[in-house]
């Protein structure tokens, strides 16, 4: 059984764990593992937004950023996804991770001026970026042998940790967490540059992307999953959607993940900015929605065994403040961290 928490990240904590040293989870998980050398990544989502069909200034910006994203310096990893939001938006998102912030540097300010910097009629376009130490993040998957967004950038994964399938897991495996509470600092803010609008956050906002793949499910477990898992899921994601501002999430996208044609496959994940880890946490250990997302999956789980096909996984950061960048061009008022603004503010 391995720590989550790679050896070189490993320190004399003075914020204990949530679980004794000889504690055994119930079945196994595992965690993306960088080379010791990466001291920070790159994950940064270029999206793109319009009304009813895809008008045709859209389909060229799509066409841009894809440009772009195999040029030089380009992305480790990209992919690409797709949601309609709280106001009727339909939104595509590519997501792109790097391991070298040097490359990402000489990449980005070109790319964010074609994409940011130039309005196009009818469509409003965003760029939301972490560049976080590894100290602040972390990851989990069910299984191994198919990583999925930043994982994919890294060396390899783990073998079985031992911190995961209790509440609290999460905050412990986060290496900043052996010494720092994590607790949030100020506002978010607003800055206007010309017609761009930038937010900036405060100090350990977090991000979460938590995924589900049923490509690999057969007939009974697709159902099972679809018919009883899903519909919870969705809810629980449309309440952080519309109302999550209340408990501390700025915003919430439930994305289904794209093909490299297009077309929409069996894989989806829930994206969200909080305003802590602690307000995620509260959320995940005893909010009615997510009590019954918890109760749906383990339902599935103890009804399949070790037999289902689905797999799980998600990557969670909690940046500081300087390792963060908002901007948004022509979107509407709850686009991104704009709700947050405008929660700040009203």
């Amino acid at each position: 059984m391995e720590s989550a928490i790679p050896p070189h990240l490993q320190t004399t904590r003075s914020r204990h764990k949530r679980v004794p040293d000889d504690y055994q989870p119930p079945y196994p998980s595992f965690v993306a593992r960088y080379k010791p050398n990466v001291d920070r990544v790159v994950m940064a989502y270029f999206g793109v937004q319009y009304r009813g069909a895809v008008p045709l200034a859209a389909t060229e910006a799509l066409a841009e950023i894809d440009r772009r994203l195999v040029a030089a310096d380009a992305p480790s990893h990209r992919d690409r996804a797709h949601y309609v939001d709280q106001a009727g938006y339909a939104n595509e998102v590519s997501v792109a991770y790097w391991d070298d912030v040097a490359r990402f540097d000489a990449w980005f300010e070109p790319a964010r001026e074609a994409w940011t910097g130039t309005r196009r009629e009818g469509i409003g376009t965003f760029i939301e970026v972490l560049r976080p130490a590894v100290a602040r993040h972390e990851t989990l998957f069910s299984s191994l042998g198919r990583p999925e967004g930043v994982a994919v950038i890294a060396d390899g994964m783990s073998g079985e940790v031992q911190e995961h399938a209790y509440w609290g897991g999460m905050r412990d495996r986060i290496p900043l967490s052996q010494t720092d509470a994590m607790a949030p600092g100020g506002n978010p803010e607003l800055v206007r540059d010309g017609a761009r609008l930038r937010v900036v956050a405060h100090d350990n906002l977090c991000l979460i992307r938590s995924g589900q793949d049923w490509s690999d499910t057969e007939a009974s477990e697709r159902k099972l999953y679809l018919d009883d898992v899903e519909p919870v899921l969705r809810e629980g994601m449309d309440f952080l959607r519309d109302d999550g501002l209340a408990i501390g999430c700025y915003v919430n996208r439930y994305m289904r993940v794209l093909g490299a044609d297009g077309s929409i496959s069996e894989k989806s994940y829930g994206q969200s900015w909080w305003r802590s880890l602690a307000a995620l946490e509260r959320w995940a250990e005893s909010h009615p929605t997510h009590v019954r997302i918890f109760g749906a999956a383990m339902k599935y789980l103890s009804t399949l065994g070790p037999s289902a096909k689905l797999r799980l996984y998600h990557e969670v950061t909690v940046a500081a403040a300087d390792e963060q960048f908002f901007e948004y061009l022509n979107c509407h008022p709850k686009t991104g961290m704009l709700a947050a603004v405008e929660t700040v503010t009203a």
